[in-house]
C-alpha cells in the first residue's frame, strides 16, 4: 500500500462528507467534476491528492470555499453549510433557490396547523 499523506486523507474525507451532503453519488459527482469515478473513489480515500484547478472545480461544482475543504468543518450545523453554498450562488440562482425555499417553508407552516 502506498505512503498517504496526511492532508490527501483530510481532504479526501472533507470531498466526500460534501459529496454526501449534497446527495451526490460518486458516479454523479465524478460526471459533474469531469473525473473517473475510480480517480473520485482515490481522492476520497486519500489515495491521490488533487490539483489547486481539480479544487477549484470541485468547489464550484458543490458551492463551498476551498476553506471549509481544507480547513474541515468549523461550523456547529449543516444551517451554516448551507448559508455558505448559498452565499457562493450567482444573484439569478439566488433568488430561484430562494424562491424554492420561502415555497417550502409556506407548505411546512401549513401542516403545522
Amino acid at each position: 500500500m502506498k505512503n498517504r499523506k496526511v492532508i490527501n486523507i483530510q481532504v479526501g474525507k472533507a470531498i466526500k462528507d460534501l459529496r454526501e451532503a449534497a446527495g451526490l453519488t460518486q458516479e454523479q459527482f465524478a460526471e459533474l467534476i469531469s473525473m473517473s469515478t475510480k480517480n473520485v473513489s482515490s481522492v476520497e480515500r486519500g489515495r491521490v491528492g488533487i490539483s489547486l484547478s481539480t479544487l477549484k472545480h470541485i468547489c464550484e461544482k458543490l458551492n463551498v470555499s476551498s476553506d471549509r475543504i481544507l480547513f474541515g468543518d468549523r461550523y456547529t450545523n449543516n444551517v451554516d453549510l448551507l448559508s455558505e453554498r448559498f452565499s457562493l450562488l450567482s444573484p439569478e440562482e439566488f433568488a430561484t433557490v430562494s424562491d424554492v425555499f420561502n415555497k417550502l417553508f409556506i407548505a411546512t407552516a401549513m401542516h403545522r396547523k
